[in-house]
């Protein structure tokens, strides 16, 4: 099972908690995630990634075990902790402003 956590706004949106579990096939990649979670989360749909370009949304960003891996590649794959379960893949809301 794959732990992914939300920020709050993406929490109410989809309706759950600040985590959520997910059973992904190998190779567990970001796309790979991401693609389930929206699928088991219809409101999720681009929110996180624009819906037809499948990029990740400018004020977002991810990490996985206390890494930014906002700009990796979405087809490489996590690190064994976040596949195994043991760390979550973190989604978080950047902050902008001047």
């Amino acid at each position: 099972m794959i732990r992914v956590q939300l920020p709050a706004n993406l929490q109410t949106l989809a309706g759950v908690g600040r985590e959520i579990q997910l059973e992904v096939p190998a190779p567990v990649t970001q796309r790979t995630v991401l693609d389930i979670l929206e699928e088991q989360h219809p409101a999720l749909r681009g929110t996180i990634r624009d819906a037809v370009t499948k990029r990740r949304r400018p004020l977002l960003r991810f990490f996985a075990c206390e890494e930014d891996w906002s700009d990796v590649s979405p087809d490489d794959p996590l690190p064994d902790e976040v596949a195994a379960g043991k760390e979550p893949l973190l989604i978080i809301g950047a902050i902008a402003g001047g």
